[in-house]
């Protein structure tokens, strides 16, 4: 595709202010396709993209799925590099950053683990933008090891712990780390999966800069989900967690020197780091 075939933006566009995003369009410039089920608005990206990095940046998307993230790193001069465990989500990704423009920025493609990003360097990414699965909520594969789509809650959690250690690793010191994450239901009770993914960041040494409360536009909520919700008396998830943190230097010296300390936590009598029970409080 050359550069004249691609609408490069969306129209009118203007960055999000507040911690309230909503976009009930699906983007349809450059490549964008909603069909790949799950994937996020490229409007997040974007407003990502401008507000945490630069051109020429390297951004890391680790569960890149249907390459929302590579095609606006690409189209806003950005390079990137995008990795999935999945080799159909790779063959989607080459196709929808097969575009050519004047200025560009330089994308990777990689078949590989978010546990074990082996590939990548200490230090050496400038902003992380991703959206990892929901647990299981939708499996993307039927069988794949190590897919983090097939895991149930609390083996997802876990799960991410090496996602996040990873994270923390390849990003550069002062860089910010953006995740999108939603939560589920279980028997009519919220499991509060975005909450868990954020202590897992949190515990990997990372420091929270934003919470933005992102409103769901296209679920699924059909005439069933609708009686119900009204029949059982529980409420149809219409939001999305958009976590954005920051890997402070000082922050982390600070967290080591804390964990050296042991105390007893008065409710479950277990030993943990102090950091640790502050961020148990926390949440």
């Amino acid at each position: 595709m050359k550069s004249d075939d691609v609408k490069i933006e969306p129209e009118n566009f203007e960055q999000e202010m507040t911690t309230i995003w909503s976009f009930k369009d699906r983007g349809d410039w450059a490549t964008h396709n909603p069909s790949y089920r799950g994937n996020w608005s490229p409007y997040i990206p974007r407003n990502l993209l401008l507000r945490y990095s630069k051109e020429k940046d390297l951004v890391l998307d680790q569960f890149v799925g249907g390459g929302t993230t590579l095609v606006e790193a690409k189209l806003l001069n950005r390079n990137c590099i995008g990795i999935d465990i999945n080799p159909n989500a790779i063959k989607t990704c080459k196709k929808a950053i097969s575009f050519n423009m004047h200025k560009t920025g330089k994308v990777t493609l990689i078949k590989g683990n978010a546990q074990k990003l082996d590939s990548i360097k200490d230090k050496s990414i400038d902003f992380i933008c991703t959206h990892p699965p929901y647990a299981n909520i939708i499996n993307y594969s039927n069988g794949i090891k190590n897919d983090l789509s097939l895991l149930k809650v609390k083996d997802f959690i876990e799960a991410m712990k090496p996602v996040a250690t990873e994270s923390y690793r390849v990003l550069k010191d002062d860089k910010y780390c953006a995740i999108l994450i939603g939560d589920t239901r279980k028997k009519g009770r919220v499991v509060p999966l975005g909450f868990g993914i954020m202590k897992v960041f949190l515990n990997a040494g990372f420091k929270l800069k934003e919470i933005i409360i992102k409103e769901q536009h296209n679920c699924k909520a059909t005439g069933f989900w609708k009686s119900s919700s009204i029949k059982f008396n529980f409420l149809l998830l219409a939001h999305e967690y958009l976590f954005v943190f920051v890997k402070d230097k000082e922050s982390k010296m600070k967290q080591n020197r804390n964990s050296r300390y042991s105390v007893i936590d008065n409710k479950t009598g277990e030993t943990c780091s102090l950091d640790e029970l502050m961020i148990a409080k926390l949440v």
